[in-house]
C-alpha cells in the first residue's frame, strides 16, 4: 500500500471481528522497532496479550467497560517505556522535557506499530483510559517502566468513515 493511502485509510476501530495471528504480530512488532529513538536507546517495550483466557481476565481488570467492549475479539499490546534513560545524560534530564522524551519516542514507536498493522491488513485502537496499576500487576511490568497505552489489534468488523481534521491554518504557522 502506498504511504499516503496507508495513513488516510487507517482508522481507530471500535468493533473487531477477529484477532491477529501470532506470526503476523511478530512481523508488525519488528517493524515498529524501526522507529527512531533518542540516541538509539530503544526504550519502548511491548507486552502482548493474545491468549483468549488471559485476554478476558486482563480486560476485566485493566480496562473500563467501554474499552472492554471496543477491544473485544482483538489481541492487546501494552506499550511502555523505560524511565530516566531517554532525555537524560548521566541520570540528569538533558532539558526541561525529561521523561517526556521517553513518551515522545514511544509515540513514534506506536505510530510505526499502527501503520505496520494497517499495512499488513489489520486495524488498531489506541486506548489511554486504563488502569495502569492493574496492568502492571497482571503483566509483571517493572516499576522502572511507564505504562502508556493499550493497543487493540485485529480485523475490523465495521468500516467507520474518516473523522474530520482541522484546517491546516488552525494548527500550523509558517514564518
Amino acid at each position: 500500500m502506498e504511504f499516503k493511502e496507508l495513513i488516510t485509510k487507517r482508522r481507530s476501530i471500535r468493533k473487531f471481528g477477529s484477532a491477529i495471528g501470532h506470526e503476523v504480530l511478530i512481523d508488525i512488532l519488528k517493524e515498529a522497532q524501526q522507529a527512531p529513538s533518542w540516541k538509539n536507546q530503544q526504550t519502548s517495550r511491548c507486552y502482548v496479550v493474545e491468549s483468549p483466557e488471559i485476554l478476558e481476565s486482563f480486560r476485566a481488570a485493566a480496562l473500563p467497560s467501554f474499552n472492554q467492549k471496543s477491544s473485544a475479539n482483538a489481541a492487546l499490546i501494552v506499550t511502555t517505556f523505560v524511565k530516566d534513560v531517554v532525555g537524560f545524560n548521566d541520570g540528569t534530564p538533558a532539558n526541561e522535557i525529561g521523561n517526556g522524551w521517553g513518551s515522545y519516542d514511544l509515540g513514534l514507536h506506536d505510530a510505526y506499530l499502527i501503520l505496520a498493522a494497517k499495512n499488513a491488513g489489520y486495524d488498531t485502537l489506541i486506548m489511554g483510559i486504563r488502569d495502569a496499576g492493574a496492568i502492571r500487576e497482571k503483566l509483571g511490568i517493572p516499576e522502572n517502566e511507564e505504562v502508556m497505552s493499550v493497543i487493540a489489534i485485529g480485523k475490523r468488523a465495521e468500516d467507520p468513515s474518516a473523522r474530520p481534521r482541522k484546517d491546516l491554518t488552525e494548527v500550523t504557522r509558517f514564518f
